[in-house]
């Protein structure tokens, strides 16, 4: 279980892009913990530098400020990696419904840069990220690979192009790709400040300070919410698949569901905090409901997730509780 018994050549070399962010700084993190040497690679749009204070300092790392955008930064990075780890991207569905122009440039470019450059590099593998959002206006639970409907926004039809240039790299042009489809991944170091903020940090900050929170819609609206830890096994788990299962997008989280009103109460009592939220109207771009199918992620990838939310929620909460 988990990613403890995952091992690698001790000369290793990774690139995490966004590693300046929530959970491209947890995958380095993680990495030189177990010995392992990696690049990082931010812009620093989203992440900040404080996501990486803990490991600045270690021998292992090496940090590059560089954006994706740039196809020189991108094959630059990728000198002398064997495997790589790519987050850096441009969250959020509604920001995205704003800048679609944005997104376009962020998400696709620069990802079909990455994928060029680690292939003229000769990278073993690569492993990026994608996201839960592809399955749009899908109504069938639990979410399935192949079951997608019609995208929601433009950040889910950037994730969307993104899958597909990961299968026409692995069967083109020989680059082995996986993608990693997340459902509301969540933990330490997840930015709380943004107006963007995910549900998780931006509740925990607002009733911290007493102060009431919105919920879109009625509140009864439901998540897979996916502990960071459990996307740590994900990506090093990728890395060492059988060949077989490159090429295709796996759903990565837990595999249960919870309201955002019973996230809400959780929260409330953990915090011991009563305060009743405020409902306001949902928003455009939202997806409903959402639940994975991990089968296919425990098939190919032997993905077995440790982490319920429940037990990452209260790890997540003493994060912020002496970290805010």
């Amino acid at each position: 279980m988990g990613y403890s018994n995952v091992r690698f050549d001790s000369n290793t070399k990774f690139l995490v892009t966004g590693a300046a962010g929530f959970i491209g700084s947890n995958l380095a993190e993680a990495l030189l913990k177990m010995g392992y040497k990696v690049r990082g690679l931010d812009n620093f749009s989203n992440g900040k530098k404080e996501n990486m204070a803990e490991f600045t300092n270690d021998g292992n790392f090496e940090f590059v400020e560089g954006d994706i955008r740039d196809f020189n930064t991108c094959l630059a990075a990728c000198e002398g990696i064997d495997y790589v780890l790519h987050q850096a991207a441009l969250g959020s569905v509604p920001r995205s419904m704003k800048e679609p122009l944005l997104y376009e440039d962020n998400n696709i470019k620069g990802t079909s840069n990455l994928m060029e450059a680690a292939r003229i590099k000769g990278v073993k593998r690569f492993v990026y990220a994608s996201s839960s959002s592809v399955y749009g206006d899908s109504e069938i639970l639990p979410k399935t690979e192949g079951r997608e409907g019609n995208v929601l926004s433009p950040y889910a039809l950037s994730k969307k192009i993104n899958e597909y240039y990961g299968k026409l790299y692995t069967e083109v042009y020989g680059l082995e790709c996986i993608g990693l489809r997340y459902f509301n991944v969540f933990g330490k170091r997840q930015d709380p400040h943004s107006q963007y903020a995910a549900v998780i940090p931006k509740f925990i900050k607002r009733l911290m300070h007493g102060k009431q929170v919105e919920i879109y819609g009625d509140g009864e609206q439901s998540r897979d919410f996916t502990y960071i830890e459990n996307v740590i096994e994900a990506n090093l788990k990728s890395c060492i698949a059988p060949s077989e299962a490159c090429g295709q997008a796996y759903n990565i989280a837990y595999g249960e569901r919870f309201t955002i009103n019973q996230v809400y109460g959780l929260m409330c009592r953990q915090l011991g905090v009563k305060l009743k939220p405020i409902y306001t109207d949902s928003r455009p771009g939202d997806v409903k409901h959402s639940l994975a199918d991990i089968s296919k992620a425990r098939k190919y990838l032997g993905y077995e997730p440790d982490w319920s939310f429940t037990r990452g929620f209260t790890e997540a909460i003493k994060w912020y509780l002496a970290y805010l």
